[in-house]
């Protein structure tokens, strides 16, 4: 499978760093403003199921301004104190999985483009634990227009690295969002097992690769 692979692309959370580690470290901040957590929650699976949109960031003000009954530029005002300025901070304490870097040098030794593609912003994650010098490409689904599983996200990316769909394996934790929709776009997947399938040992078929730990990955691949 991996000798017509010329990119390796990754998601970032839930799948460079244990999502875990980060919602404890919010959880005084969620529950301070719940309200505009759930309403976001339910724009941005509304938008999951929108056509690409030329100013994302903009509708998705304006759907939240409808659900909670305020201005356009009030919506804008919470999304920005409640989710896009306040993560980054939150995130300078996150440690991402074990050999998570190291995967990225090897993979880059090897001879892969490597990239990232996430649905929030990849700059909240400041530094990407130091992957950043390993990268050919680093995009945030919301700028490109469109959220994951949209075809067009992973073809965006597929232009700009300059490479085919079926050139690119996509590795990710969400069945849905990452497995599925990179799938639909051509692309080959790996999947980064949830605890339980992990405890159980029980890959996703869906995923031409599961995994349960970066070595492991790295064994597949490189094999």
């Amino acid at each position: 499978m991996m000798k017509n692979i010329k990119v390796i692309a990754f998601d970032i959370d839930g799948t460079l760093y244990p999502q875990l580690r980060f919602f404890s470290r919010i959880f005084i901040h969620f529950w301070k403003n719940v309200v505009v957590f759930y309403h976001f929650g339910r724009v941005r699976k509304a938008l999951r199921r929108c056509a690409p949109l030329p100013d994302l960031y903009r509708y998705q003000a304006i759907l939240l301004s409808e659900r909670m009954k305020c201005t356009t530029p009030e919506a804008e005002e919470k999304l920005n104190e409640v989710i896009y300025n306040a993560f980054p901070k939150y995130f300078k304490k996150v440690k991402c999985y074990k050999n998570v870097k190291e995967t990225f040098k090897k993979l880059k030794e090897a001879g892969y483009k490597i990239a990232i593609l996430s649905d929030f912003p990849p700059e909240q994650k400041g530094e990407l634990w130091g992957v950043l010098p390993y990268c050919d490409g680093v995009y945030g689904a919301e700028k490109i227009g469109a959220l994951k599983p949209s075809k067009y996200t992973f073809g965006i990316m597929a232009r700009n690295l300059g490479v085919k769909m079926e050139e690119i394996l996509y590795v990710g934790n969400s069945k849905k969002y990452d497995v599925e929709g990179a799938k639909n776009a051509g692309m080959k997947t790996a999947y980064f097992m949830s605890w339980w399938r992990r405890l159980l040992n029980k890959p996703l078929k869906d995923a031409d690769i599961s995994f349960k730990n970066y070595r492991q990955f790295l064994e597949i691949v490189l094999k």
